[in-house]
């Protein structure tokens, strides 16, 4: 979630009623952000050097603006163009994705989308590795009804994962 607020704040400067109203409108659909969560992030982005905070208060209410750094800009940099991996590759590529306008047109945005295909095209050989593995077993009777929604919850993953190349392929 740190990577998606400095991209956030890459775009303006903004409070945390501001960032969790940000999130609210678009990477909520893949991560979810209490102001909790939100104000727990941006200190640890400020105990990095990521961030800094100002006093933007014009009343009795007080109001702290987050901008990131130029350490968390690259940081930022750095983040996007590591490979996918682990458990979470899927809702990575999505925050990626979400954030690819804000490097500008040319190689380094050719080649953070070039390791987001790369890391759909290797979940996707897994996965029909995996179906084709399945689709020569022998099922005993008894797990037949089982195996039918296990199966159908790796089909959504196969799907999924060629959506996404897809997609990743129409953003040329």
């Amino acid at each position: 979630m740190q990577f998606v607020i400095l991209g956030l704040l890459m775009i303006a400067p903004m409070s945390l009623y501001d960032l969790h109203k940000q999130f609210a409108a678009g990477p909520s659909l893949f991560y979810s952000a209490s102001y909790g969560s939100l104000q727990r992030a941006l200190r640890q982005l400020a105990a990095q050097g990521w961030l800094t905070v100002t006093d933007a208060s014009s009343s009795a209410r007080p109001r702290k603006l987050h901008s990131p750094t130029p350490d968390g800009i690259d940081a930022w940099r750095r983040w996007m163009g590591e490979p996918l991996v682990g458990a979470a590759a899927e809702t990575t590529m999505l925050a990626k994705v979400f954030l690819l306008g804000l490097l500008p047109r040319g190689e380094e945005r050719e080649a953070v989308l070039e390791r987001l295909r790369a890391g759909a095209a290797a979940g996707l050989a897994e996965l029909r590795a995996v179906a084709d593995g399945l689709d020569t077993a022998e099922i005993p009777a008894e797990y037949a009804e089982n195996f039918r929604y296990q199966r159908a919850t790796l089909e959504y993953g196969l799907r999924s994962h060629e959506l996404a190349l897809t997609g990743l392929d129409e953003l040329d």
